[in-house]
């Protein structure tokens, strides 16, 4: 018989592949090594993601903040005209008092729906503040 061993095939290969000399603190340290560095790579991903989608979001936002300044230039032209062709039939003061009462009335009416939405919403954390209250209770009939 050759120099090989029954658990050695020919030609010296391990089956179990090569064994690692390293200890088992080597072992831990090279993983808690590349966790930290993963999760910083991670972090570093998440806030660049973070910095482009604030950077979009601004765009969007000042956007729709020139088309609000827009819209209302728009409101006020339309007025105007209104309370022109009007002035022309029952006189201008008449045509801008109907205009302004039309809108007071549109303002009125947007408040009441938004007032009557915003007191839907619960007040802040009231679930949490619920739950705290019940843990504590739990806590003194437990103690008790």
């Amino acid at each position: 018989m050759s120099g090989a061993t029954a658990a050695t095939p020919p030609g010296g290969a391990d089956p179990h592949g090569p064994q690692d000399e390293r200890s088992l603190g080597d072992i831990v340290g090279s993983i808690t090594g590349e966790f930290s560095t993963l999760v910083r790579q991670e972090i570093a991903l998440a806030k660049a993601e973070a910095t482009q989608d604030a950077k979009t979001a601004g765009k969007g936002v000042g956007m729709l903040a020139g088309a609000g300044v827009a819209g209302h230039l728009f409101l006020i032209a339309l007025s105007a005209l209104v309370v022109i062709a009007l002035g022309g039939l029952i006189g201008y003061g008449w045509s801008a008092l109907i205009v302004t009462v039309v809108w007071a009335v549109i303002a009125a009416v947007l408040a009441s729906a938004g007032r009557k939405e915003l007191r839907q919403i619960p007040p802040p954390l009231e679930k949490t503040q619920q739950s705290l209250k019940e843990d504590a209770q739990w806590l003194k009939n437990r103690n008790s």
